[in-house]
């Protein structure tokens, strides 16, 4: 069978790119809006504003992913998505770069970026065969983890030497290589035929009864907005947990040294993938993880925190390959565009929780412990541990989850 493997690759180029220069904007305006506020909240209305727009607008830009070209929404949301950064950079060219201009530019470029998640998934499942999902997903792991592997090092070195605008001025030049990447890939195969005047509602319904038809699936995308509310929690307090006791240029390189893991793991499932077990391995990778998380805020010893970070991170492209496995292989090629939209919905609810609230208890712990935001940021981080290891646990003996791999074991390894 003819192979569009290549064709994935430079795709995924692209896609890495953009996560790279996605990473030097994120950590560069998260050290630029905790120096300049003190506080774990100011951090997390970022994210937040970068967040919202993905979650609202997830389930209509999967009912466009399956109504329209894929490959150009993808150009238009990594092409328009620029707007954004380039309003930020403007902003603080002009001295103006309080905390609301910041969220303001965040929520234009996420706007855009939105169009861009359930095409590219929907596009995976375009161009490759099913024996090819389990090595294509260590590699979109590997490119997610780039924004925390290479993008915290270099951002932390350049911000010994210049400043934040730096940071934004790469990422805008890295839009336009992503956008000819896929402008490529669009150009090498055809779009497949789709039915445009076919109402939204029937759409969004049918992406619904696609996820509802089969019981795991569903369990498994309710299970994933808890799993995210815990991730969420972590990803957000990590970094002024480590701010509150050490420089950006040690921030960088921890974030660089906790993502490694996530490096050598997606490596070895991009090379290998995963030959059966996936429910299993998702929640035992789960479970792991949640430990690992737990033990991050345990001490303030750097060390200690690269450790366990790297564990961590070394965990989420197992449970990430198996829960993008158990999933795609049970919804049709055809609908995966609204399926992906209103999955990322419901799963992401946890994210939006997190983001809104994390913040918020981090403070207010310091303040209640009179221990500053660092060791609130570390308490938080702790309990979402512990939650994350219940809930992962749990998932062990659901047979509806076990259910969706019964018919679809990779052959090639």
């Amino acid at each position: 069978m003819k192979t569009n493997f290549k064709k994935f690759l430079l795709l995924w180029s692209g896609e890495l790119i953009s996560s790279i220069g996605g990473g030097l904007t994120s950590f560069g305006l998260g050290v630029y809006v905790f120096n300049t506020t003190g506080s774990a909240a100011g951090m997390a209305m970022v994210t937040l504003f970068g967040f919202l727009p993905t979650f609202l607008l997830g389930i209509p830009a999967g009912v466009l992913a399956d109504r329209y070209d894929r490959r150009l929404l993808m150009m238009i949301g990594d092409g328009f998505s620029a707007i954004g950064v380039i309003y930020i950079l403007i902003s603080m060219i002009r001295g103006e770069a309080g905390l609301f201009p910041i969220c303001i530019g965040v929520l234009i470029s996420a706007v855009f970026s939105a169009l861009l998640e359930p095409s590219y998934r929907a596009t995976i499942t375009d161009i490759l065969t099913e024996e090819e999902y389990s090595k294509a997903g260590g590699l979109v792991s590997l490119a997610g983890s780039a924004r925390y592997l290479i993008s915290p090092l270099i951002a932390g070195f350049l911000l010994t030497v210049s400043d934040v605008k730096l940071l934004l001025i790469i990422d805008i030049c890295t839009f336009f290589l992503t956008v000819i990447c896929v402008a490529v890939v669009r150009g090498s195969i055809d779009a497949k035929p789709v039915n445009e005047n076919e109402p939204f509602m029937k759409s969004l319904s049918e992406g619904w009864h696609v996820i509802t038809e089969k019981k795991g699936v569903l369990v498994l995308v309710i299970v994933s907005s808890l799993i995210t509310l815990f991730m969420g929690m972590f990803q957000i307090l990590a970094e002024p947990f480590i701010l509150s006791s050490y420089d950006a240029a040690t921030l960088g390189v921890a974030e660089t040294i906790c993502a490694s893991g996530m490096l050598v793991t997606a490596l070895y499932l991009g090379i290998r993938g995963i030959k059966k077990g996936f429910s299993k391995k998702l929640a035992v990778a789960l479970m792991l993880a949640g430990v690992f998380i737990f033990f991050f805020g345990f001490s303030e010893n750097i060390i200690l925190i690269c450790c366990f970070g790297f564990l961590f991170f070394a965990a989420l492209p197992v449970a990430n390959n198996c829960l993008d496995y158990l999933v795609r292989t049970n919804i049709p090629s055809e609908v995966q565009g609204r399926a992906w939209g209103l999955i990322g919905f419901i799963s992401q609810l946890g994210y939006v929780f997190a983001y809104g609230l994390s913040g918020v208890a981090a403070d207010a712990t310091g303040r209640l412990t009179s221990t500053g935001v660092g060791h609130g940021s570390a308490l938080v981080i702790m309990f979402a541990g512990v939650l994350l290891v219940l809930v992962a646990g749990c998932m062990l003996p659901m047979k509806s989850i076990h259910s969706l791999e019964n018919d679809h074991s990779p052959e090639y390894v």
